[in-house]
Parts: C-alpha cells; structure tokens; sequence
C-alpha cells in the first residue's frame, strides 16, 4: 500500500479547527496500539453523528443566561427573544437545501415531522392509496409509513410496495424505480425515498424519480437524513412537494437535534390544507392573542405544532452558519476529492490481499452517492470495528449483516485519516 503523502492536507486542509475532534486513548494494556502513534482519532461516523463544533458551547451559554436573567420575559424580551428564535433560522435552512424561505421550517426530531407530513400528503382515495418506496430503508421510515397507512384502515402489506435492487446487486437502479411508478399510475398516492440511502450511501435521481411520480398525478417526497450537509439539493427547482431531515449528522447539530422540513410553496400557500395543527403554526402576528380558531399563515411556519426548543435550537444555528460561510459547491468538491483517494486506498488493501475480504457496494459515479462509502467484510463486522476502533483510532460504524460504513466528512475529515483507516484494514485483513 502507497506511503501517505502529507501535501494532502497542507493543499486541500478543510476546516477542522472548527470542531472538537475525540481524541485517541489506547487501551492500557496495549499503550503501543498503533493508533497511539496519532493524538487524534480518524473520526469517519458523522454520518451518525456529527463532530461539536467548537462555537456551539458559547451559543448555549448564551441562550442559558437569557434564561438566568430574564425567565419568562426572554420570550418576547432580551438581546434576542425566543419567540422569533426559529425565524433566523429560515434563510439558511434554505440554502442549505434548495428552498425559497417560506418553504422551510426547523421543529421536531425527523421521524416526528415524517409523519406531520404524511397528516397533509398522504390522503389515501378511490385507487389511488400506494405509497412507493425503498425496501432496505432506515426502520424508522419504514414503520413511521406503515403506521401513516395502517392508520387509514388499510392493509402496509397490501398498500406499501416496497422497491428492492435486482438480484446480485446493492443499489436501486432509477430505470427500474421510474417503471415500477409508471406501472402502478393512479395507484400512487406518495413516493417516498431516501435521497441518499443509509445503508449503501447511493444518492437516487432525485429529479426523475420526483418527475416520475408527478407524471401519475402522486405526491413526492424525500427523507434528507444523509442528503442534508452531503449532497447539493434543489428542492424547490426540482418540484419535490415536501422533505424532511435531521441535524445531528452532516449537519453537527449534536445527538437527537432539530430537524428540518420543506414543503413546497404551492402546499404551504394552500391554507386550506389538513394537518395536525398547534399553537405555533398560527401567524406570529395572532399567536399570543390565544385565539379560538386555528389561523396558518401561508408558509412552513404553519406545520409547527409546539413552541421551538431554544437550547436544541441554538447548535442547529452554530451549523448553518458554518455551512453559509463555507458553501454547500465548496463542501462538495472536498467531498469528492476525500471520498476518491479513500475508494482508491480501499481498491489497493483489496488488491494486495488477494482481491478478496472487503469490496466497496457504494456507486463509483460522482452523481450517484455522497461521502459515504458502505463497504462489505466477509469477516466478522464487529468485531473488526472494535479493533478499528480500539487499537487504531478509526471510528467508523456497523450495519447488520456485513457493512461497515466510513464517512470522510469534508468539514473536518483529513486525508490522513482516509490513510488510517486503510492502512488499519490493511494490517488487520491482510
């Protein structure tokens, strides 16, 4: 396997000193481990959960002094009220993901807003009761569908089809998911997919398959968990009706943030819409007059429930405004760059141990997968993991049967670390 070469990083450095990075404590009895040799770990599960920014600890003091120092009176009072914290929220949410302001709001965790969204969009008639989407999906998806259908008094097994790739491979192909909605026409009423699959990491056509599901008359919408932060979206131009992601991923935002929703500005200007209503999807202007009827105004405000949680609230800013300063463009040629020179490290270790014993199931094409890179071990994930782990400093994460996935995330992740970890595998598979 090639030496690493340390102009890598002097060129192309990131910005991972705006993160705490774990720091790497060898076993005490084996204080030799290899990844002793390195301070830091090579930190490849921000597609779990992503690394705290430094900032985020100042931003919280803040909001906790408010609290100290005005109680109840922070809500409408102070150097930054709550009652408006989720509106400075707004603009960068939406460049983050394609959107026009009034289309994005940020509330709740995902799995919550999956299925505030499904109240408004899955409005099962006649024939048209199917929702369309991916078999090897994240579960929560799967059972957050299952019961939006269920609770229609209809049958998942019969009403949920559920697309899985063709015998012999890993992924979906976008040929194969456009038929299958053309076929079943009028039968759709939602099309559902994650934009970039938790378990392979491919990014699905998300145009096509949205157009797709227009062409018969369906809904379309899309789980950003690992979209989010990964991949430059357009949800807005690509006429997806609604979405809906979490923030403590690629977007650094801590364990169990925020998430965020879309919804199309033709929905959110329909006030008319059903939808599981709360005080804090009224107009701002009529919230605090504790009126009797429920008064949305015409954005993605008016799919709020309860009032933002301010201390959740505070990290998901810290994020954004590093994403703003950054760039989504810039982010993702990084991305690129990172996940190429680890693919090829990963097509050496295959190559010097004998072309077995691991092989990478994420699509090659730039277009076709973010920096998530699932690859398959015939031995013992687990097991590998904990060495990985334990004895190198790679932190990287299982998924049941045999995948483990390395996610060189471009704010932080160094080449170095895309070295380690091969080098790791290639001492521990060879």
């Amino acid at each position: 396997m090639r030496p690493f070469d340390p102009t890598l990083d002097v060129e192309d450095p990131g910005w991972r000193e705006h993160f705490h990075v774990p720091l790497f404590a060898p076993p005490q009895d084996f204080p030799d481990a290899p990844g002793s040799a390195y301070p830091e770990v090579a930190y490849f599960a921000g597609n779990s959960l992503g690394l705290k920014p430094r900032a985020t600890r100042e931003a919280l003091l803040t909001e906790f002094d408010q609290w100290a120092n005005w109680g109840v009176e922070g809500q409408l009072s102070g150097p930054r009220p709550w009652k408006d914290y989720h509106e400075a929220l707004t603009e960068p949410t939406a460049r983050l993901v394609g959107a026009l302001p009034h289309e994005v709001v940020v509330m709740n965790s995902l799995t919550v807003n999956i299925h505030l969204l499904f109240a408004t969009f899955y409005r099962p008639a006649g024939a048209r009761t199917k929702v369309v989407m991916e078999d090897i999906v994240f579960p929560s998806d799967g059972y957050a569908v299952a019961s939006q259908v269920a609770w229609h008094g209809l049958d998942p097994a019969e009403h949920v089809v559920r697309l899985r790739p063709r015998d012999g491979e890993d992924t979906l192909r976008t040929e194969d998911v456009v038929r299958t909605i053309r076929d079943l026409g009028d039968e759709v009423a939602v099309v559902f997919f994650s934009a970039v699959n938790y378990l392979t990491g491919e990014w699905l056509d998300m145009p096509a398959i949205t157009a797709a599901g227009h062409e018969v008359g369906a809904t379309v919408g899309w789980d950003l968990a690992h979209a989010a932060g990964n991949v430059p979206v357009s949800l807005h131009d690509w006429d997806v009706d609604f979405a809906a992601w979490c923030s403590y991923k690629y977007l650094n935002s801590g364990p169990g943030s925020l998430a965020g929703c879309f919804i199309h500005e033709r929905h959110a200007k329909d006030t008319s819409l059903p939808r599981l209503a709360g005080w804090w999807g009224t107009r701002t202007e009529t919230r605090f007059r504790m009126e009797r009827d429920f008064d949305p105004p015409p954005t993605a405000d008016a799919w709020q429930v309860s009032n933002p949680p301010i201390f959740a609230m505070a990290p998901v800013q810290v994020s954004l405004e590093i994403f703003d300063d950054v760039g989504m463009a810039v982010l993702r040629e990084r991305s690129l760059r990172l996940t190429a020179y680890l693919r090829d490290l990963l097509h050496e270790v295959r190559a010097d141990i004998g072309g077995r014993g691991l092989e990478v199931v994420t699509p090659a094409e730039p277009g076709r997968h973010g920096c998530q890179l699932s690859v398959r071990f015939t031995r013992d994930i687990h097991e590998l993991a904990a060495i990985l782990r334990d004895l190198d400093g790679v932190i990287a994460d299982t998924r049941n049967p045999d995948i483990i996935r390395f996610a060189p995330v471009p704010l932080y992740s160094t080449y170095l670390d895309c070295w380690r970890a091969a080098d790791a595998l290639h001492r521990r598979l060879a």
